[in-house]
């Protein structure tokens, strides 16, 4: 192969100490110059939590220069650990008992998953260090993370993964080109840490990338997969979340199969995130590679990205339920950007539509009103609920539409259903029982979930008053059986 001549200079923008006690991180790293055209798509926007900021040069290593070389394809080659299916699928989501509700809540394309790990039967829960912290962790974080989830009873309502994302590990492999954690941080290890979490009866997730180098230029594990999977599961980690950043131009499809592989040839049970961006439409072909998969960019702490993140991920409802669902993204609840009302309305798309709950704020300082907010157990029983189909937009009304109702079918032949006001003033959201697939000539009985007290039945219609970018949410429950529909 010729070898390219490279500039050995990258153009980071590096945070400075910022004033807010969140954590700023870099919105882009640049590829090398006359290298564009191998690095399509393997940029990683990051989301500016600060408005102070400063751009230094960093210079690649002769290291990281000839690991780039032997990872670049050969021309004509194919790629090696093609996937392998494994032998069993997962149950498929049971038929909804009426037309209605068939038709509204459609799972026809609710794949067969290839994974055969037994997990995600249920969307994921816990916490992620990146949305709050970005690099700056260490291992004391993480303890008192995992201390914090117990003491405030979160972990008892399911939070249970304490996922560490970029930055734990040390800038390049060690010598028999192995991973490790970075030793200023992370000097006890990751083994040490696993036990420590496991011992509060948590799980313990960590960060690769499926390119040459993680977003934050670490070692990724593209063509190590064998070996890293060996290595996490040595340490006795149960999550793995792999990103998409210095991904070669490869495409997802090749790079993401061999992980789930390697995975499964460790013998441990390990959640396989998927963070594509959704930038190939990972529903179409993730659900045989992960357990689920981000369908969006990364999300930032404000109304407009929360917003827009969950109209993307609308799009590709038919295509989650029990062991792989459709990811937008960790949850932004109690980093300060939105208000009361908009962090409820975030937490409560979220729940209906089968994400996964990641907690993304700093719960050892959090306030009275985010764990209220995220210890919702009613709103949770709804994201964790056996069914496993993702709700999604039924209508929308008012001008430009900013009055909407979501829905999802639950078990027991129960609906979720919310109202939610995207609009600028406070609104008066109304449908019929039909419209969400409902007997408008039965009664049924109406849970306020926010409230926390059973309503009137509701026959025919039903509709309230909600403030500005709030929501209401609620359970119907059939006092007749919905086979009459």
């Amino acid at each position: 192969m010729k070898i390219p001549i490279i500039s050995t200079k990258m153009a980071v923008v590096v945070p400075v100490q910022a004033s807010p006690a969140r954590v700023s991180f870099p919105t882009r790293i640049a590829p090398p110059n006359g290298f564009e055209s191998r690095w399509k798509g393997a940029v990683c926007a990051r989301s500016i939590q600060t408005k102070r900021k400063m751009a230094v040069p960093l210079r690649l290593s002769l290291f990281h220069f000839l690991a780039l070389l032997v990872l670049l394809p050969q021309p004509g080659a194919r790629w090696l650990g093609a996937s392998r299916t494994a032998a069993a699928a997962a149950a498929r989501i049971g038929p909804l008992p009426t037309a209605a509700l068939r038709r509204l809540y459609d799972t026809s394309n609710y794949g067969r998953l290839h994974l055969n790990n037994g997990l995600a039967l249920a969307p994921q829960m816990g916490w992620n260090s990146w949305n709050f912290f970005a690099c700056d962790i260490n291992e004391t974080v993480i303890r008192e993370t995992a201390d914090a989830l117990v003491s405030t009873g979160l972990a008892d309502l399911g939070y249970n993964y304490v996922n560490i994302d970029d930055c734990w590990s040390y800038v390049k492999r060690g010598d028999k080109d192995q991973l490790l954690p970075d030793p200023k941080t992370f000097p006890s290890g990751i083994k040490s840490l696993a036990d420590y979490v496991h011992g509060k009866g948590l799980k313990l997730g960590i960060y690769s990338d499926a390119g040459a180098f993680t977003c934050q230029v670490r070692p990724g594990s593209l063509r190590h997969e064998n070996d890293d999977a060996a290595l996490f599961a040595s340490w006795g980690v149960d999550y793995l979340k792999y990103d998409n950043c210095y991904n070669l131009g490869i495409k997802p499809e090749e790079r993401y199969p061999p992980m789930r592989d390697a995975l499964n040839s460790t013998g441990r049970k390990i959640f396989y995130s998927l963070c594509e961006w959704g930038q190939d439409d990972p529903a179409l072909w993730a659900g045989k590679v992960g357990n689920s998969w981000r369908t969006t960019d990364d999300i930032e702490d404000t109304w407009k990205s929360m917003t827009d993140i969950a109209d993307k991920n609308n799009k590709w409802a038919s295509y989650a339920g029990p062991g792989g669902w459709n990811d937008p993204d960790m949850l932004e609840v109690g980093n300060g950007g939105m208000t009361f009302a908009e962090y409820r309305a975030h937490f409560s798309i979220w729940a209906l539509m089968k994400a996964p709950l990641l907690i993304g704020c700093d719960v050892r300082n959090m306030t009275s009103e985010t764990k209220e907010i995220l210890s919702n157990k009613e709103v949770i029983q709804v994201n964790q609920d056996s069914l496993g189909v993702q709700g999604r937009r039924i209508l929308s009304q008012g001008e430009g539409g900013c009055g909407e109702v979501w829905a999802g079918p639950l078990s027991g032949k129960r609906l979720a259903v919310t109202l939610w006001n995207r609009c600028s003033e406070t609104v008066n959201i109304t449908m019929t029982l039909a419209d969400v697939g409902l007997d408008g000539s039965s009664a049924y009985s109406v849970r306020d979930l926010w409230k926390h007290e059973t309503l009137s039945a509701a026959v025919g219609t039903f509709g309230a008053q909600v403030d500005v970018h709030d929501i209401k949410m609620y359970i119907f429950t059939p006092d007749v059986s919905l086979s009459a529909i």
